[in-house]
């Protein structure tokens, strides 16, 4: 999945949509792994119920902290990692979401800058 060079013609906007719609998979794939981890951790470490779990881990990515109060060592250190980990999962997510948008704004620009 590479980007045409700056030498390429711009791609054409039905594969442009099918590209992005690739990358906004992977960036979701990530999202949705990170969350499943979270809320793994939460029931196993914590013994929350599955849709509490699920409420911790979402608002831990989302950067809001968790919901119920954690009580055992082992869910302290998986919610500290977990909040580390999540927080470039995001990161991560956001910028593989917004590459090919970018990079074809970029291409755009460079594009009909050459041709004058």
């Amino acid at each position: 999945m590479t980007f045409e060079q700056r030498h390429e013609p711009l791609l054409p906007r039905p594969l442009f949509v099918r590209r992005v719609a690739r990358w906004s998979a992977a960036a979701a794939t990530i999202l949705l792994g990170s969350l499943a981890v979270g809320v793994w951790g939460y029931h196993f470490f914590e013994g929350l119920p599955w849709i509490d779990a699920l409420l911790n881990a979402s608002m831990i990515a989302g950067g809001m902290g968790p919901v119920d109060p954690i009580r055992t060592t082992a869910g302290k250190l998986f919610a500290s990692f977990y909040a580390l980990y999540s927080g470039l999962a995001i990161i991560s997510a956001a910028g593989i979401l917004f590459a090919p948008i970018f990079h074809r704004f970029l291409h755009r620009f460079h594009v009909e800058a050459g041709e004058d």
